[in-house]
């Protein structure tokens, strides 16, 4: 065994497929002084990656695992540890085959090549199956089948070839040392080794690793059933590894696949088995061929065993085969089922590539190399990003249940506006007693309970029954109501409140806080006292990493307002940046200031009656904040608008909300006040004004001149991602954000379907990117149906014919409007009157 350094650049903990893939990536980026440990043997040290389904299915609804998926795939081949058969996903019933036409248009999204096939097509391919089982099938040729352990071999090798990496293998991690929030030592059995730097890789143990650290890793070990039968005469002749696409029966929530003469029959159709990391024994441990290897629990596979038999009858019956190797392996499953990729919000300088699959695993690794090393990553790493969970959503209790819901949708059927049921409620803004009574439906966000429409304004549909299209098709019409639509043009009318007690509010204050912010901030920042500033921040690629607002309040007081989906992500990145000399100080305000939007033609009116102040545009122009006392109540007012209304948001004390809303409520009876929900908010109200939205439109892939963003002056103070910035502005836009409209809202996408030109064809910009729809939704304002996508400059112009493929469908579009162009008073009279 190589000998322990006490000093280190980067300390690798796992020499699994994404350990070692992390330390290839590290080395080839030019880290040096690399240490990779392992308590278990090499080359196969026991956890997932030595049994884990190691096939690839490259597409997926999600961008980022697409990508991270090809990349690996593109890199397990340069490696020559690929075999290529192919795959294919199959369909018993008409729901699942509506499925799989949605997985062909995410498939031409994000440029993956894909067929559907009849049963006689899935036939000829797989000639063992049963196809009079079947309605039909979805084909992807570059499925393949990877050696992870030959792979992990060849990435280790690689990084020792650049004499910089230090593997220790049997060497097992007891502490991780920290000072002043950052990492700075790692105590191993074999010495203490000194570094800045440490990488979590170690699949299903790295909640109990992050831990000695004293941050928390939201990942369960969850159990997946195999089973290898066998030795099967029919496959034995073909000579082959593997003769035939794996096959997954979706229905079944299963999977089959040729080992050479056996078959292998993997299931996700059992009850959640989920584990602690602390249970796992240790390598060598009785009855355990490794750690990761649980004993099988036959009665919780002898359904899917006959539904195998079902779909391989002449394989699986005459004569039955043996059964040989079964285990209960286990994976890593997260709250949300994605990967943690990135920085840990707890301590600086500790890192993780965890909850990644063997398919996904060597562009994770890339990913997080490429964020260590240059603070952006060439796929977006928006929802790996291990900030995006809130503290309460990292806790084991927490982990578990939505681990156990969410472990029957990997080969479930999820609609993209699905909503999770398990650990609600948790977080609820004070005007819930009042949203509640209203008979609000809530989506969750981080845990928030928000209302994205309210069932007692189903009055309002009779009123607006001729501006509302019927959604007559099942899938269209879930996780919707047409309430949201009337509640939009209620508020257009008149006045709504909005429940906005989620948001996400940081306080910035100290000596050195305008520096910071400026540091961060395309915008500038060193305004007047009293102003509102709209802003990105940028990756150092120039790409985006958040999208908020700051209200300078003070000489040295700055308040940050950023959504919930992204308050985790937007704190840390604050975190990260603050100086050393204690010039700044960072305070999550979110659970002592809520928030109530009041807008509509009839703002104005409902609130000066109420207020110490002049709210007339010459007193308190747009763009602004005041404190402002609203009867008893003090809030401070900002006169801005998601929605494109008059109107202010209204933050107050999080004791005084309550008091806030009924103030407000029996104020606003003479105006026709309603309450208006988050799909007005996040939906209706923002695409009629083509405000862009984080994690949809603005992604670390696009910049601001490509979303229409770019500001008309440059400030002077520098930024990070200000010469990516300066370099985009000088140069013509590969694509243009633009706003499209249906010819006929016969049917409504949801988001991610590829746009196509008026003949059907893929578009691609000079960059090289697929054009997709980034958001979707209804403008009953204008009664068109929405959507917004990038398009290159030969698309990106005002009517231009487009497709849009839907559920197997094309949809007639044309672009309505190229850049910031809004559909819907695109002078913004109506907020700024």
């Amino acid at each position: 065994m190589a000998t322990t350094p006490t000093t280190a650049d980067v300390v690798v903990i796992g020499a699994g497929i994404a350990g070692n893939a992390v330390v290839h990536h590290l080395a080839r980026l030019g880290w040096r002084r690399i240490v990779q440990l392992d308590k278990g043997p090499l080359p196969d040290p026991g956890g997932s990656t030595g049994h884990a389904s190691n096939f690839v299915f490259p597409v997926d609804h999600s961008k980022e695992v697409t990508d991270l998926t090809l990349d690996s795939l593109r890199q397990y081949e340069e490696q020559g540890v690929v075999t290529t058969c192919g795959g294919i996903e199959v369909a018993r019933s008409a729901e699942r085959m509506q499925e799989l036409t949605r997985r062909m248009s995410s498939a031409r999204s994000w440029g993956v090549e894909a067929h559907l096939l009849s049963p006689a097509e899935v036939q000829e391919l797989v000639p063992y199956c049963d196809a009079g089982l079947l309605v039909g099938g979805f084909h992807t040729p570059t499925g393949a089948v990877v050696d992870p352990i030959a792979a992990g071999a060849r990435f280790r090798e690689s990084a020792a070839a650049s004499g910089e990496l230090t593997t220790l293998a049997g060497c097992e991690v007891h502490d991780l040392l920290t000072r002043n929030g950052r990492i700075r030592a790692v105590v191993t059995d074999h010495g203490t080794i000194e570094t800045g730097q440490v990488v979590i890789a170690c699949g299903v143990w790295s909640p109990q690793i992050a831990a000695l650290a004293g941050a928390s890793l939201p990942l369960t070990p969850a159990v997946h059933q195999m089973m290898d039968v066998g030795p099967i005469p029919e496959l034995a002749a073909t000579g082959e590894w593997i003769s035939f696409p794996l096959l997954r029966d979706m229905d079944e929530k299963m999977y089959e696949r040729q080992r050479g003469a056996d078959l292998e029959i993997g299931s996700y159709a059992h009850r959640a088995l989920l584990h602690r990391p602390r249970e796992i024994p240790p390598v060598g441990a009785p009855g355990q061929a490794s750690p990761t290897s649980f004993p099988f629990t036959p009665e919780d596979f002898a359904e899917q065993l006959g539904h195998a038999r079902e779909m391989f009858p002449g394989l699986l019956t005459d004569p039955e085969p043996e059964q040989r190797a079964a285990i209960n392996g286990l994976l890593s499953l997260t709250p949300d089922g994605g990967a943690l990729i990135g920085e840990l919000p707890e301590v600086r300088g500790l890192w993780t590539a965890s909850a990644v699959w063997i398919k996904e695993a060597a562009g994770a690794a890339r990913m997080l190399a490429e964020l260590m090393s240059a603070g952006a990553s060439e796929i977006d790493p928006h929802g790996s990003d291990p900030a995006r969970f809130a503290p309460h959503e990292r806790t084991e209790r927490h982990v578990r249940a939505r681990a156990a819901e969410g472990f029957p949708k990997i080969y479930g059927i999820s609609h993209p506006r699905e909503q999770w049921e398990s650990e609600r409620p948790l977080r609820t803004s004070p005007m819930h007693p009042r949203t509640r009574a209203l008979e609000a439906v809530c989506f969750e966000t981080a845990g928030w309970e928000r209302p994205q429409w309210y069932a007692a304004n189903e009055a309002l549909l009779e009123r607006y029954a001729d501006r509302i299209p019927r959604r007559t098709h099942e899938w269209d019409a879930r996780w919707w109501s047409p309430i949201i639509e009337a509640e939009h043009l209620a508020l257009r009318e008149g006045v709504a409140l909005v429940d906005l007690g989620a948001f996400t509010i940081l306080d910035v204050r100290g000596p050195g806080a305008t520096a910071l912010l400026e540091r961060l901030a395309v915008a500038r920042i060193d305004v007047p006292v009293g102003r509102v500033v709209y802003t990105p921040l940028l990756t150092p690629a120039g790409g985006f990493r958040s999208d908020l607002t700051i209200v300078r309040r003070g000489e040295q007081d700055f308040r940050v307002i950023t959504g919930a989906a992204d308050g985790g992500r937007d704190l840390a990145w604050l975190r990260a940046h603050l100086p050393d000399d204690g010039s700044v100080q960072l305070t999550d305000a979110t659970s002592a200031v809520t928030t109530i939007g009041v807008w509509g033609p009839r703002a104005r009116a409902l609130l000066s009656p109420l207020a110490d102040q002049d709210l007339s545009d010459a007193a308190f122009g747009f763009g602004t904040a005041r404190d402002v006392l609203l009867g008893s109540v003090p809030v401070s007012m900002l006169r801005i608008s998601y929605v494109g209304e008059l109107g202010w948001e209204v933050h107050v004390a999080s004791e005084l909300g309550l008091a806030l809303w009924d103030l407000l409520w029996d104020a606003g009876g003479e105006h026709g006040v309603i309450a208006a929900g988050i799909g007005v908010y996040g939906t209706t109200g923002r695409l009629e004004k083509a405000y862009r939205l984080m994690g949809a439109e603005l992604t670390g892939e696009h910049d601001p001149v490509e979303a229409g963003l770019a500001l008309p002056k440059i400030k002077a103070a520098g930024f990070i991602g200000r010469e990516a910035y300066l370099v985009a502005r000088a140069s013509a836009p590969a694509a243009q954000l633009c706003t499209l409209a249906l010819t006929e809202a016969s049917r409504f996408p949801t988001g991610g379907e590829p746009v196509l030109t008026a003949g059907g064809e893929p578009i691609r910009d000079a960059r090289g990117r697929a054009s997709y729809v980034t958001s979707a939704g209804p403008a009953p304002s204008l009664g068109r149906y929405l959507l917004m996508a990038y398009l290159p400059p030969e698309q990106a112009r005002p009517g231009a014919p487009l497709e849009i493929e839907y559920l197997g469908e094309r949809l007639a579009a044309q672009v309505l409007t190229v850049g910031r162009s809004a559909p819907f008073d695109p002078r913004d009279q109506r907020m700024r009157g």
